[in-house]
């Protein structure tokens, strides 16, 4: 059922489909619009249009922090974090980095922020309590991202221009060790162990393995051509590539460090999400405008549902019925719901509405919260 506001079938949505978490219930998406300088607020509640806030100029990167109602935009342009207030929806600080930060990452305990500054090759670390910055880390050329292990133990960082990747110990603020690896390395993922990393090289189509306890280089892995994004399963078992050029996707043992198969998904594959049961991963086909469904369990391509324009970034609402997927030229996203097939409607995907955002939207995060009790 395509759902449109104000129609019978928009009617059916809030009357039988929205999960009753109580008025103090709030769930947002945040979708960050390049070109448009803002930053887009949906209500997951009732799937509208929330708010517009303004941020700094070219927002990218975007996360949310687990342990407080924060989110934190990163404006490329502008050398800067906005810092929103999500109960209010509004930018209640802006905090300066160095030049061209791109992504932002948050510790587990949400009490820092890491941001790789390509263009002054170092790492800004933020204590997000008192909204400073409280070092710039000095890394390779060229730093694409910054991620923090679960374990807040540890940052690897990806350097593009020198093709190495950097460690930082993240209670001593310095960097212990760097790591030659592939050329341009870029995504990276953690195990939830913080026992491993694993960092995607676009330019030579091979995942580094490497080990954070010894610092060292396990592995070099031939993937596909153009790998750009990796997803991890839950438990750490096996990891995702997205392999844009080769139009597949790859998955890595991460015990192994192995290749276990590569598996056509679409045309210009770019982002990947796994379901939280480990049972579905979702896929953007940047070049032909659809999402791939792969069945884990089975292994194999269950579905490909057509969305809007350049598909890229992806998205669940808290309970997993409801898939975002942010459409990067044609600035909106589409929510495709998921519920169990019936005789009458046996499909298991639907899509459910298209809502507008910016101009040029590049990425998106879910904050789900219940708003604190104001004091007697």
């Amino acid at each position: 059922m395509l759902a449109i506001a104000g129609g019978l079938g928009w009617w059916y949505f809030q009357e039988n489909q929205l999960p009753n978490y109580g008025p103090a219930y709030r769930e947002y998406a945040y979708v960050t619009n390049g070109k448009s300088n803002t930053v887009s607020v949906i209500d997951l509640r009732t799937f509208q249009p929330a708010a517009t806030i303004r941020v700094g100029s070219d927002p990218t990167g975007i996360a949310a922090n687990s342990r407080k109602n924060e989110i934190y935009v990163v404006n490329t342009e502008s050398n800067s974090i906005s810092v929103i207030n999500a109960e209010g929806n509004q930018v209640v600080a802006t905090i300066g980095v160095h030049a061209a930060p791109y992504f932002i990452d948050v510790s587990a305990d949400g009490k820092r922020a890491y941001v790789a500054n390509s263009k002054s090759a170092n790492v800004s670390v933020i204590d997000l309590d008192k909204r400073l910055v409280l070092g710039n880390i000095r890394v390779g050329a060229s730093p694409g991202l910054a991620r923090v292990s679960p374990d807040g133990s540890t940052v690897v960082v990806s350097n593009r221009g020198d093709h190495t990747v950097s460690l930082i110990d993240a209670r001593q603020l310095k960097v212990r060790s760097t790591i030659p690896v592939c050329e341009e390395p870029a995504d990276i993922a953690i195990l939830p162990d913080s026992s491993k990393a694993f960092v995607a090289c676009a330019g030579s189509g091979q995942v580094a393995s490497i080990d954070l306890k010894t610092d060292k280089l396990l592995a070099l892995l031939d993937v596909g051509k153009t790998p750009v994004d990796l997803e991890l399963k839950p438990d750490g078992g096996e990891l995702v590539v997205a392999n844009f050029d080769s139009d597949n996707i790859s998955i890595i043992e991460t015990s192994t460090n192995e290749v276990g198969g590569s598996y056509l998904i679409g045309t210009h594959p770019s982002r990947g999400l796994v379901t939280g049961d480990s049972s579905r991963l979702y896929v953007s086909n940047f070049g032909s405008n659809s999402i791939a469904v792969y069945d884990i369990d089975i292994g194999k391509l269950s579905a490909t549902l057509p969305v809007g324009s350049h598909p890229d970034g992806l998205a669940l609402s808290r309970s997993e019925n409801y898939l975002l997927v942010l459409d990067s030229q044609s600035g909106d996203v589409t929510v495709i719901q998921r519920r169990s097939p019936t005789k009458l409607e046996p499909s298991e995907y639907s899509l459910l509405t298209m809502i507008p955002v910016g101009v040029q939207p590049n990425n998106i995060v879910v904050k789900s919260f219940v708003l604190a009790k104001p004091a007697p």
